[in-house]
């Protein structure tokens, strides 16, 4: 009776799939749009979904490194900035932008709001789903840009690329090491946990739950299995279909979430290097925590928000420092797979 047990299954997550795509198209009336450049998308270009709120920090930076590697235009949700972020990506030439005050929490974290976006103007596109403190870096980045790994994606009938999460951070209190605007960011955030990782093949959708990392360590050192999530699915060949289920951690169908080998060998996947870290966390984790409106269960959060209004020094003995995307190939964190 196996096989009804997994015919039961698959139709379970057909129709999560169908409530989650329903529920943004309800959700789109609370979109408005700010600068609609969408008609100057190309067939073959590379796309940026991102929600975000009082980013203007980390935006100059964020821009500047998914334009040269080959992303040709951004769609981007601001949910009721107030720090000029909204007026900035207004002026950028390349930059769709639509705006909302409704919950964050409410619309899955943003993802209710990019997936109509998605249905909208993703469908064909080769699509990249990330968060402003979210800079993605893979093999030969610095040599081979977008359209040629996702050639080569293509090439290998292969529709998502995995990626780690890897929190950055700096070596003494985080405020001591102020951020100006366009600068690298990783000059002040050049180190990271290389070592401490938890892997777990989640059952139903079949993505890998990866916990770890300097958060891990730091604020859920009692509780590491309530640390966040490290592992993420943020680009994707898209189809209207297709969606997203927790933020950009798994999807549905859930085919698209295999993006590991089981049998031994690798497969292809890249970094997600975290700027969450910048000095600007000590002051935003207070109005964060005011807010609740970033994780599930916020109240259990409290002492994480707590942990960073502090002003701490995440560094240790055991901390590496980052040298290049080689180096973390060597450490297993990412894989060039076949791609060489």
């Amino acid at each position: 009776m196996g096989w009804l047990s997994e015919a039961a299954k698959a139709y379970r997550l057909r129709w999560k799939r169908r409530r989650l795509l329903f529920r943004a198209v309800r959700k789109r009336r609370q979109l408005h749009p700010v600068k609609d450049r969408t008609a100057k998308i190309s067939p073959d270009a590379i796309l940026v979904f991102s929600t975000v709120r009082n980013e203007i920090v980390r935006l100059p930076y964020f821009l500047e490194h998914y334009r040269r590697l080959g992303v040709a235009h951004f769609l981007i949700v601001d949910n009721d900035s107030d720090d000029g972020t909204r007026d900035y990506l207004a002026r950028q030439p390349d930059v769709s932008l639509w705006h909302t005050s409704h919950s964050y929490k409410l619309s899955r974290f943003g993802v209710d709001w990019l997936t109509w976006l998605q249905i909208r103007h993703g469908n064909g596109h080769w699509c990249l789903t990330v968060d402003a403190d979210e800079i993605l870096i893979y093999p030969h980045h610095d040599t081979r840009p977008l359209p040629a790994l996702t050639g080569w994606l293509d090439q290998s009938g292969r529709r998502s690329m995995g990626a780690l999460m890897l929190d950055m951070y700096p070596k003494g209190r985080l405020q001591d090491h102020p951020y100006r605007a366009g600068d690298d960011p990783f000059h002040a955030l050049s180190w990271f946990d290389g070592g401490n990782y938890m892997i777990r093949k989640k059952p139903d959708l079949e993505n890998l739950w990866i916990q770890g990392g300097v958060r891990a360590r730091v604020f859920f050192g009692d509780q590491p299995r309530r640390a966040p999530t490290m592992g993420k699915m943020p680009l994707v060949r898209w189809h209207w279909r297709y969606a997203y289920v927790s933020s950009a951690h798994s999807l549905l169908p859930k085919s698209l979430n295999r993006v590991y080998s089981e049998d031994g060998g690798e497969m292809l996947s890249g970094i997600l290097l975290h700027t969450k870290f910048l000095h600007v966390v000590v002051d935003k984790s207070a109005e964060e925590k005011r807010r609740r409106e970033h994780f599930a269960n916020s109240a259990l959060y409290d002492s994480y928000y707590d942990g960073l209004m502090e002003n701490p020094d995440l560094w240790c003995d055991g901390s590496t420092k980052l040298i290049s995307w080689r180096q973390l190939e060597a450490m297993g964190l990412m894989s060039k797979g076949g791609w060489v």
